[in-house]
C-alpha cells in the first residue's frame, strides 16, 4: 500500500472521528441556547426575558427564535423562561347548578361548554386561575339566567337559555385569554325528592285514566257494532217470521191438489204430534174385554 494511500485512510478515519465528535456537542450547544424549537400542532411558546413577554412562536414545525426575536432570544435560556401553552379545544361539564323556578321548584341544571386559548398572554399573567374562572363565570351566569323562570320554559327553552348564558360570559372569557364555544345546557331535573315522588304520582294517575278512557271508547264501540247487529238480525227474523205463513200456506195449497198425499201428509202429522205428547197411550188387543184392559194396565 503506497503512502497516499495510507494518507488518505487516516484522513477520512480523523474526519469521521471528529464529525462524532463535534455534531453532537453542536446540538447540545443549540439546544442549551435555544437556537431552534420544534412546536407541536395546537401549542404557542411564550418568551419571557427578565419578566416581560418578548414575544411567542405559534407555528408548528422547526422554529428559529433568533429569527422572530432577534438577539433577545439567546439570553432567554440564562435569564427568562419559555411558557407552552396548548391552544386546543377543551370541553368542560358543570353539574347541578342549583336554580329555582318562578313555581318555587328547586331544579338542579347541567351545561355543557367548550373552551380554547386564543390569547396566551392574558392566559398567563392575567389570572392565576382562568380555568376555575371561567366555570365560576358560568356557573353564576346559569343561576343569574335561568333563576326564577318558568319551570316550562326551563325544560322547553334549552337552545335560547344557552345562547344567553353564552353571551354573557364571553367578554369576561377574553380578559382571561379564554374564547368560550359552543355552549348548551344538557340536562334540567328536579332536586326535591318529594316533588318527584308526586309528579311519578300524577303521570301514573293521568295514564290510568288515559287507559281507562281508551278501553272504555272501545267497549263503547263494541257495543255500538253489538247493538247494530242485533237490531239487523231482529229485522231479518221479524221478515222471516211474516214471511213464513205465506211460504207453508203455498206449501200446503200445493199439497191439496192431491188428496192422497194431503190425507197421508196429516195424518203423519197427527202420529208425530202424538208421539211428541207428554201423555201415556194404553194400546188395548182387538177383541179385547175389561178384564183385559185391567191386566195390560
Amino acid at each position: 500500500m503506497n503512502p497516499q494511500t495510507i494518507h488518505f485512510l487516516i484522513s477520512i478515519g480523523a474526519g469521521m472521528f471528529a464529525a462524532a465528535a463535534i455534531v453532537p456537542l453542536l446540538f447540545g450547544i443549540g439546544s442549551a441556547l435555544q437556537l431552534w424549537r420544534v412546536i407541536p400542532e395546537r401549542t404557542v411558546q411564550v418568551y419571557t426575558l427578565f419578566g416581560k413577554v418578548i414575544g411567542t412562536l405559534d407555528q408548528p414545525g422547526i422554529n428559529l427564535p433568533i429569527a422572530r426575536l432577534g438577539a433577545r432570544a439567546l439570553l432567554v435560556p440564562l435569564f427568562g423562561k419559555v411558557y407552552p401553552v396548548h391552544t386546543c379545544i377543551y370541553q368542560h361539564y358543570l353539574r347541578d347548578q342549583l336554580v329555582n323556578s318562578e313555581e318555587g321548584a328547586p331544579m338542579g341544571v347541567g351545561i355543557w361548554y367548550e373552551k380554547m386559548v386564543v390569547s396566551p398572554e392574558d392566559y398567563l399573567f392575567r389570572n392565576s386561575d382562568p380555568s376555575g374562572s371561567l366555570a365560576a363565570n358560568v356557573s353564576t351566569a346559569v343561576i343569574k339566567q335561568l333563576s326564577n323562570l318558568k319551570l316550562a320554559v326551563l325544560l322547553e327553552d334549552r337552545n335560547a337559555l344557552s345562547r344567553k348564558v353564552r353571551e354573557e360570559v364571553s367578554p369576561t372569557s377574553r380578559n382571561w385569554g379564554y374564547a368560550l364555544g359552543s355552549t348548551y345546557i344538557r340536562k334540567v331535573a328536579f332536586r326535591d325528592q318529594g316533588m318527584i315522588k308526586e309528579i311519578e304520582r300524577k303521570v301514573v294517575n293521568r295514564l290510568l285514566q288515559v287507559t281507562a278512557g281508551m278501553r272504555q271508547a272501545g267497549d263503547n264501540q263494541v257495543a255500538i257494532i253489538r247493538s247494530d247487529a242485533e237490531k239487523k238480525a231482529a229485522e231479518k227474523m221479524g221478515k222471516a217470521q211474516a214471511v213464513r205463513p205465506r211460504i207453508v200456506g203455498e206449501a200446503l195449497a200445493k199439497v191439496r191438489e192431491n188428496p192422497d198425499v194431503a190425507d197421508t201428509l196429516f195424518r203423519l202429522l197427527d202420529l208425530q204430534a202424538t208421539l211428541k205428547s207428554p201423555g201415556k197411550i194404553t194400546l188395548v188387543p182387538k177383541g179385547g174385554t175389561g178384564t183385559n184392559l185391567l191386566l195390560s194396565s
